[in-house]
């Protein structure tokens, strides 16, 4: 079949659809490539870079609406585009089905068959065609950079001749993919982070990537993860606290960067006007959900501000634009993999299967209907549930104590038993000689047992834990060996004790240098 890729009509787009890395894979898929002349040159991609990976390039765009038979774009197709729409395209691309009825309806009307990249379930088969955690991976890195641009201080701290410089306070509300990103960029460019999400499982995420979880003490029954990876709305008691929290963090924090949004929702307002105004001078709010109104009450979207207390707010609307040529790439491999399940067989042909879950939830109209909303999948992207652990009573440890404490001891006493009664079996039987060196190694085993075997793994691995309990039997034998009369024997047990000595001491010291990989400096 053959797909093709428009150039972007919406003032500032830079991004493309198909590059000419990822049309060499859809080529092999058995399909032609066509693309728009100029269409990747914000992008950097040159058209005689597409012409080197197979594509062909037309410049005028009625002829790739007329001969393709696959439409691949980043927005939603314009009035004009919609016009050049015929019966049984395939159509894929960002199309915010929930926002967009008319253009819904649209579609329906001509039959064609729309694949929106934005409806892709948020289910771990599906992540690699997730177009939306790709533009906000985009998004919450170039919210940190356009921040420090716009923010007149370093972010790392420094200690330099002309004094001490502290690093920068960076707050996150949110933390989704673009929120996480955020975070890391921050983290690595020296800054004080602090996060917030409704969502407390996401602290361990949040706190492993060097930041500090805002946690409430608040418990919320609804589970905020129940809407396929996204945050739940939150009630208005957990509101309250919340918004005190962001009260509290105002007059701290340099910079704010907030991602939080709720599908199908306008943005919550988070920031409100009273917070931007405890605000130092020269603070900076970046404003992710700007294009759903934003969580600032003063965004104003797509634009940049500042408050009359010398506060700036950022409400871009086109973070991943801004970096046109890296969120091309993300993009294209997101169809590029779309196309991939889309075409099962390798042989060109697009098969639209309404039973696969990935398909099913990505389709919005199919065959003159609407489709959307799809059914939930099968397999809901609900993360890990915390389990509270159960908190004992000193009257309960000191229980399980005292329990632990009669059981071992009656097992000691019956293996002492056991050994006993073997021992007097043995010696109605054994000769003197013989009896002498087997209580010697009974002893040796006994002994090194219990003083190298019971070591707690923390401080040596199971595996050194065995080798030292056989270094410990054989030191213990050998130094009951000391006493013989014969020099041999005691050399015998003395270099024994040297070498299982060296073992012992070795199996900790490399034991510890292993345990201090994994601690944190």
């Amino acid at each position: 079949m053959k797909i093709a890729s428009p150039k972007e009509l919406d003032q500032g787009e830079g991004r493309v659809a198909i590059t000419p890395q990822s049309a060499k894979f859809l080529i092999n898929m058995g399909h032609e490539v066509i693309i728009q002349a100029g269409a990747g040159d914000s992008s950097r991609f040159s058209d005689n870079d597409y012409k080197d990976s197979g594509c062909k390039v037309i410049k005028a765009s009625s002829t790739i609406w007329k001969e393709a038979d696959v439409i691949a774009k980043v927005n939603p197709p314009s009035d004009d585009e919609q016009k050049k729409l015929r019966k049984g395209q395939v159509l894929i691309g960002f199309i915010w089905p929930t926002q967009n009825k008319e253009l819904l309806n649209n579609l329906q009307k001509k039959g064609i068959t729309t694949i929106a990249m934005d409806m892709v379930p948020r289910i771990s088969r599906a992540q690699k065609m997730d177009a939306l955690s790709s533009m906000s991976n985009i998004a919450g890195y170039r919210a940190v950079i356009e921040a420090t641009s716009n923010f007149d201080r370093f972010l790392t701290g420094q200690i330099t001749a002309a004094g001490k410089v502290p690093p920068a306070k960076i707050l996150i509300i949110g933390a989704g993919v673009a929120g996480l990103a955020a975070i890391g960029t921050s983290v690595s460019m020296g800054a004080i982070v602090r996060a917030f999400d409704v969502r407390p499982e996401v602290a361990e995420q949040i706190e492993s990537m060097g930041a500090e979880f805002l946690m409430l003490d608040f418990e919320e029954a609804a589970d905020g993860s129940e809407t396929g990876g996204y945050a739940a709305p939150s009630s208005p008691e957990f509101r309250e606290k919340q918004l005190q929290c962001f009260s509290d963090q105002a007059s701290e924090v340099d910079i704010v960067i907030t991602t939080a949004l709720i599908p199908g929702r306008d943005a919550p307002k988070l920031w409100l006007k009273e917070f931007v105004e405890k605000m130092k001078p020269g603070s900076v709010i970046v404003d992710l959900a700007a294009e759903k109104g934003g969580n600032c009450e003063l965004t104003v979207p797509g634009e940049k501000i500042h408050t009359d207390n010398d506060v700036t707010i950022i409400g871009y609307t086109d973070l991943p634009s801004r970096m046109a040529s890296q969120a091309s790439s993300l993009y294209a491999t997101n169809i590029r993999h779309m196309l991939d399940d889309l075409t099962p067989e390798n042989d060109g042909k697009i098969d639209i299967n309404m039973k696969d879950d990935v398909i099913r939830g990505s389709t919005v109209t199919h065959a003159g209907k609407i489709t959307f909303p799809p059914p939930p999948p099968k397999i809901k992207a609900i993360a890990k549930q915390v389990q509270k652990v159960e908190v004992k009573t000193p009257e309960q440890v000191r229980a399980e104590e005292a329990e632990a404490f009669r059981k071992n001891t009656l097992q000691q006493i019956l293996m002492l038993t056991v050994g006993a009664f073997l021992m007097f079996v043995v010696g109605n039987y054994a000769p003197p000689d013989f009896m002498q060196h087997l209580i010697v190694f009974a002893l040796a085993c006994f002994v090194g047992f219990q003083v190298i075997w019971n070591v707690s793994h923390a401080l040596h691995t199971p595996l050194m834990a065995v080798t030292n309990a056989i270094s410990g039997i054989i030191i213990i034998g050998a130094v009951l060996q000391m006493s013989s009369v014969s020099w041999f024997a005691i050399f015998l047990a003395s270099i024994s004790v040297l070498i299982s000595t060296i073992n012992i001491v070795g199996g900790f010291m490399v034991t510890r240098r292993m345990l201090s990989m994994f601690q944190k400096s």
